[in-house]
């Protein structure tokens, strides 16, 4: 462990050196990498200092005692006791921190969500989850914005797509997407029973063009006026964009935002998680696959997490994390279940 602690503290000092660089501190794209990487780093490096320490503590006390002073063997074995569950402690933090990072946990992301099966009240629900997300984000520090909503009926949406930014976005919130089961009886349910109904979630994060492997040259653009129903906000002019990969043939187009240039921004986002899905399909099927059935159809029973209103009750049904704090998680609590989720992800990466 030491060993591979030794060759992250030489990239440590690496980037301290690249960070006082003129050369790299006029390059804003490659400072921000490094002074990320760098961040990053400082936790493993104050962890590798503890353990150092700890270690030098338990050979001191192990010198003691091979001492002849029956005092001091006795003060060395009370301080080798203590000091041994601590190194166990520290070892598997280090495990955790030596995981390697997906480097996609530090991106912002679009975050959308749909009603499912269950007609108005899907988008109630819909709605519901909006208001819990929007609660986290600000616990958070994340700013997000609205940049599409298209609401329902009877209230609530029946899509809505939020910008969320800051930092480790997509790492805290890669694992809602997915259908997500409510049980309830609903507002417009006049006998009292208790109705099932979905909304599924999309977490998509926001690439750069320097994250995937395409040339400006080899993009055609094209804007268009939207047609149909657009909820409150329908396009009057070209706001319309849609993007072509001309190597490929791969097109992705928005009208949800309500400027072109917000449509822009979340066409090229479309485009490329699909050039990168293609990319990743071309050399691993079955991770591309697993990636997709994500989300699943939005129907009732292809669920990743259930809301029980009557039992006050939430189940995270990949996990069997079961919580009867309904209430809370609704008004944006939501921590211990992503932390939850990352510690299985963890477990399964160490595994692995």
């Amino acid at each position: 462990m030491l060993d591979k602690l030794e060759a992250i503290a030489e990239r440590f000092y690496y980037l301290e050196e690249q960070l006082s660089d003129p050369d790299v501190i006029s390059d804003m794209n490659k400072y921000k990498k490094y002074h990320k990487e760098y961040k990053d780093l400082n936790n493993v490096m104050s962890k590798k200092r503890e353990y150092q320490d700890l270690l030098g503590n338990i050979s001191t006390a192990q010198e003691m005692l091979a001492s002849d002073d029956a005092e001091m063997k006795e003060m060395a074995q009370e301080e080798l006791n203590s000091l041994q569950p601590a190194l166990t402690v520290i070892e598997e933090e280090i495990k955790i921190l030596l995981i390697p990072k997906d480097p996609e946990d530090s991106k912002d992301v679009l975050f959308e969500i749909r009603s499912g099966t269950g007609g108005d009240e899907a988008s109630i629900f819909a709605g519901d989850l909006y208001r819990m997300y929007s609660k986290y984000f600000d616990t958070k520090g994340w700013k997000h914005e609205i940049i599409y909503e298209n609401e329902g009926t009877a209230g609530g949406y029946s899509k809505i797509v939020i910008e969320v930014l800051g930092e480790d976005v997509f790492g805290k919130l890669k694992f809602e997407s997915g259908a997500h089961r409510v049980q309830r009886v609903p507002k417009t349910e006049s006998q009292g029973r208790v109705h099932t109904s979905a909304a599924t979630v999309v977490v998509m994060p926001k690439f750069e063009m320097e994250d995937i492997d395409i040339k400006k040259d080899d993009l055609k653009v094209d804007t268009f006026r939207s047609s149909g129903a657009g909820g409150q906000h329908v396009n009057k002019t070209e706001s319309g964009v849609r993007f072509t990969h001309i190597p490929t043939g791969i097109v992705a187009e928005s009208t949800d935002g309500r400027s072109q240039h917000k449509n822009r921004d979340i066409a090229i986002q479309r485009l490329y998680q699909k050039i990168k899905d293609a990319q990743q399909e071309a050399h691993d099927n079955t991770v591309t696959a697993h990636r997709r059935s994500l989300v699943g159809s939005g129907d009732r029973s292809d669920k990743i997490r259930t809301y029980n209103y009557p039992q006050n009750r939430v189940t995270d049904h990949r996990i069997n994390l079961t919580l009867y704090s309904l209430d809370k998680i609704m008004d944006g609590q939501i921590e211990q279940i992503i932390e939850a989720l990352q510690v299985a992800e963890n477990a399964a990466k160490m595994a692995g």
